[in-house]
């Protein structure tokens, strides 16, 4: 098994990650990791205490995939306000939370899971062509 190793590099107003071949951890102080690390931690937090509630006051799944959408944009929102980087996974999943949500919302007859692979599909193939 081909394992990353990390490094630290003293610098002086702190430390700082990196990967070899300066990969996504270049930049970002020891403060600013654990920092990330937290917010992440909240996300999840704040994900199984919804769906707890959610569970035990019956609320729809149409909310619950609203809420659950927040959550994760609003911890993005949360990075950027401190100074890190954004995590453009994590955008995606909130956004496609927020789309199954309102699609609950519209009621409406067209099934959302075909029409985001088409649209997925074609994200990726503009992105190759863009590069």
């Amino acid at each position: 098994m081909n394992r990353i190793r990390k490094t630290t590099h003293s610098v002086a107003r702190g430390e700082i990650m990196t990967e070899p071949g300066g990969g996504a951890w270049q930049g970002v102080t020891a403060d600013q990791s654990e920092m990330a690390r937290k917010l992440g931690s909240v996300g999840w937090a704040l994900v199984f205490i919804w769906i707890g509630i959610a569970f035990l006051a019956s609320i729809s799944a149409t909310v619950s995939l609203l809420v659950i959408g927040a959550i994760t944009l609003g911890v993005q929102a949360a990075r950027k306000s401190l100074g890190l980087l954004l995590e453009g996974f994590w955008i995606v999943v909130g956004l496609l939370f927020l789309a199954g949500g309102v699609w609950g919302l519209l009621g409406t007859d067209l099934p959302l899971l075909p029409i985001l692979l088409v649209v997925a599909g074609v994200a990726i193939l503009v992105s190759l062509f863009r590069k």
